[in-house]
């Protein structure tokens, strides 16, 4: 791992990385997380009885969504041309969660990390909002990166 901090200059000062130089790659991202919740709101999700409508249908649309507005959401993050996003939905009845996964592509200087984070969290949150006046109680968790390819850098999986 880099100790460099590309995002600031020789100052210290906040910058946007110039990715001028760098070549043009297809890049993938896949990031993914996870939303625990109490069995009878679980059921709500599942049984498509949630009083706002189709709670996965609205959270992969909130999550795609995200991903294509990552730069307005995160100061130092360049604007991409995204070319695929897709976003995956996973019911874990034994752990009363659901499970979100993005993979987030383009062709491009800069990686899409970001983005497939920025999709995963706005997927959650959305199932959040849902299905809250049923249980505030839920909790995203172990939102990450489990992996990406391309660029200079090459493919990383997370262990």
């Amino acid at each position: 791992m880099t100790s460099e901090l590309t995002h600031f200059d020789a100052q210290g000062q906040a910058q946007m990385v110039d990715v001028a130089a760098k070549d043009v790659t297809h890049r993938i991202a896949v990031a993914a997380g996870r939303i625990s919740m109490q069995p009878a709101t679980l059921a709500l999700i599942v049984n498509g009885n949630a009083k706002k409508g189709d709670v996965l249908g609205i959270a992969r649309i909130a999550a795609i969504q995200a991903a294509k507005r990552t730069a307005d959401l995160i100061p130092l993050c360049h604007p991409l041309p995204l070319t695929r996003v897709t976003v995956d939905f996973e019911i874990d009845s034994a752990a009363n969660a659901v499970l979100c996964r993005a993979q987030v592509e383009t062709l491009g200087r800069t990686g899409v990390e970001m983005e497939a984070l920025t999709s995963v969290q706005i997927g959650l949150l959305t199932i959040y909002d849902m299905v809250k006046a049923a249980d505030r109680g839920m909790v995203i968790s172990d939102v990450r990166v489990q992996e990406k390819h391309g660029g200079k850098s090459g493919d990383w999986s997370a262990p």
